[in-house]
């Protein structure tokens, strides 16, 4: 095992350990101040969860922005400040919704401009970076693609994506937590692959820039790990927007930043599924005036169904799994 592998390994148990520390003292918090979750009044199912602590997701946001800037490179610092950024627009939505005791926090115009804005920003700079640029990889060949100006909405378009298929699919306990650490679990040996060839090439530079990127997954994941332990079934804690808007955030960075954006259907099948299910309910509904499913997401058209959140959350995670070996066999397969 290489000296770069213990370095991910250690970042994974340093966040998993700080993590852990902060979940009990932040709902102590969080529950004095009555930091609580709101549900929606059509998910009768869920009602028993209001009154649960929300804006939880800061137990691993907080390792996932504070570790990667250890070892400082342009990488590691934007990709804190991205999750930062998408985790205080997830802040202020949650905060709303708690100082109003409503499950509807910022309009959703206020909130997609938080969410574009940072996205913009974030596509100009894998343009004008000279390690991302333009050209994106495609997965199981050697072949890149040249997007020339495009990548700026292209790469805003997969974070504004990317932030609302992990938002969706945390509907159930533990449902996001669990999908995420199948997605970073993957990126991390994606990217400590290609921070071992940069390395071995004698791009010194790239090298060290990737290794930030390395450390931004392994937080995550650590972060994520020690988070499931309050957020399993039943949960004792909820991400909230906080969370979520971060998580994704995260998630589409270390996609991006790595030039393999299309990995994201494979390490993400399930944010994807999220994503479609809502746009295919809305869509058939709009035309034939009819659902397809039970309930939009599809997690919850499997609850209504019958499904225990445990069994969905096990098989969701399970597809996960196998869609992150699969990313990684796209990497570096050839």
């Amino acid at each position: 095992m290489t000296r770069s592998n213990l370095w991910m390994l250690l970042f994974i148990v340093l966040s998993f350990i700080t993590a852990l520390c902060l979940a009990p003292l932040l709902k102590k918090i969080l529950t004095k101040r009555k930091a609580e979750q709101t549900v929606l009044g059509y998910v009768k199912q869920h009602e028993n969860k209001t009154g649960t602590p929300t804006m939880g997701g800061w137990i691993f946001v907080i390792p996932a922005v504070v570790f990667p800037l250890i070892f400082y490179s342009t990488f590691s610092l934007v990709s804190s400040m991205a999750t930062l950024s998408y985790a205080v627009v997830g802040f202020l939505d949650d905060f709303i919704k708690i100082r109003y005791k409503r499950n509807l926090g910022l309009k959703p115009y206020q909130k997609i401009i938080g969410q574009v804005g940072a996205a913009i920003i974030l596509g100009f700079f894998c343009f004008n970076n000279d390690f991302i640029g333009s050209s994106i990889k495609l997965p199981f060949t050697f072949a890149e693609f040249d997007m020339g100006w495009f990548i700026v909405p292209f790469v805003a378009l997969i974070y504004i994506a990317v932030t609302n298929g992990v938002n969706l699919t945390d509907g159930l306990d533990g449902l996001a937590g669990y999908v995420s650490i199948a997605y970073f679990m993957a990126f991390t040996v994606i990217l400590c692959g290609y921070y071992a060839d940069a390395l071995n090439g004698g791009d010194v530079d790239y090298a060290k820039e990737l290794f930030g990127l390395c450390i931004t997954s392994a937080s995550f994941l650590g972060g994520l790990l020690a988070y499931v332990c309050y957020n399993s079934y039943p949960s004792s804690i909820m991400m909230g927007d906080t969370g979520s808007l971060a998580l994704g955030a995260g998630a589409a960075t270390v996609a991006v930043f790595s030039r393999q954006p299309f990995l994201i259907v494979f390490a993400g099948i399930m944010f994807v599924v999220s994503c479609i299910s809502v746009i295919l309910q809305v869509f058939i509904f709009k035309i034939k005036k009819k659902r397809i499913f039970l309930m939009a997401p599809l997690h919850h058209h499997f609850e209504l169904k019958g499904f225990k959140e445990s069994k969905i959350t096990a098989c969701y995670f399970s597809i996960s799994v196998i869609g992150g070996i699969l990313a990684i066999i796209a990497a570096r397969l050839l």
